[in-house]
């Protein structure tokens, strides 16, 4: 049984930055603290813990003497300044693709035009942006919600990193008909998170199963499964090594491997072995059969 790998895995840059800005900072001795979880992925936030990381829910629970960490999802401008009042030191590690949509939301509202962000609203990332521009701003999951909103002034339409392509435009052309002025559309889907979905398709229709790692709580992995799912009806999403139920890979000649953009390296080299490790025993089966 092979094993394949997706071209386009695992940790994207802005989540890799994350994480190497929290170590830089254990490095230096600091007590650290991440306002919700640094990113979405119980397992390395659990290895990061056993270096000292706790994670806090708001900014009271942060004390004088420790760092403060923005995690990659962004926070709003007032959640920031809080955070600057109570810690020592603030470090931010939003991804650059959201703080770009940040700007974009905080611009247009400054012109008095309306913001059509598209995505999950209660998604961090969504929560963060609505707060730079929360007097003009609108988010819609779809096409069907842009019905419900009124006319739109001058309209600027961004997105969710992670949403797909084709909900994207859908909404555009969505708000361009409800809209009074120029609409201005951008695509502010990351790049990484368009790459791992081609790379899973493109992989999808070579395999007789399928594994995206990631959590069960994280867009960009439940996306990478349904993309998966297209063609690969055997997909499944885990967490870790301990999920793969061995019965699922009878028969089973090449499998395929891809992570969602907060899977650590470490965790997908332990699932590779894994599988590699049922394939070599049903191998063995088979030759004693």
């Amino acid at each position: 049984m092979q094993v394949l790998i997706a071209d386009e895995y695992g940790f994207c840059f802005g989540v890799e930055r994350a994480v190497e800005m929290v170590e830089e900072a254990l490095a230096e001795g600091d007590t650290v603290r991440t306002l919700g979880p640094l990113i979405h992925n119980d397992q390395e936030m659990a290895r990061l813990a056993t270096h000292g990381v706790a994670t806090i829910t708001a900014p009271v629970q942060i004390q004088r003497g420790e760092t403060a960490v923005i995690r990659a999802h962004g926070v709003t401008p007032q959640i920031e300044a809080d955070l600057r009042e109570k810690a020592s030191k603030v470090v931010d590690a939003t991804c650059p693709f959201v703080t770009k949509v940040q700007k974009l939301a905080a611009r247009a509202a400054a012109q008095n035009r309306h913001v059509v962000i598209v995505g999950n609203p209660e998604h961090p990332e969504m929560i963060g942006v609505f707060g730079y521009a929360p007097e003009h701003s609108f988010i819609v999951n779809n096409a069907e919600e842009v019905a419900k909103l009124p006319r739109l002034k001058n309209p600027l339409v961004v997105s969710q990193t992670t949403i797909k392509l084709k909900n994207f435009l859908d909404v555009a052309e969505a708000v361009k008909a409800n809209a009074d002025g120029e609409t201005q559309i951008v695509n502010t889907i990351c790049s990484a998170t368009r790459d791992r979905q081609d790379a899973a398709r493109a992989l999808a229709g070579e395999v007789d199963a399928f594994y995206i790692i990631g959590g069960r709580h994280s867009s960009n992995s439940r996306k990478l499964v349904a993309v998966c799912l297209e063609q690969c009806a055997k997909s499944f999403l885990i967490e870790t090594e301990d999920e793969i139920n061995a019965e699922d890979l009878r028969g089973a000649n090449r499998v395929g491997l891809t992570a969602g953009a907060s899977t650590p390296n470490w965790l997908i080299e332990n699932i590779k072995k894994r599988l590699e490790e049922i394939g070599s025993a049903m191998d063995k089966e088979m030759a004693l059969a």
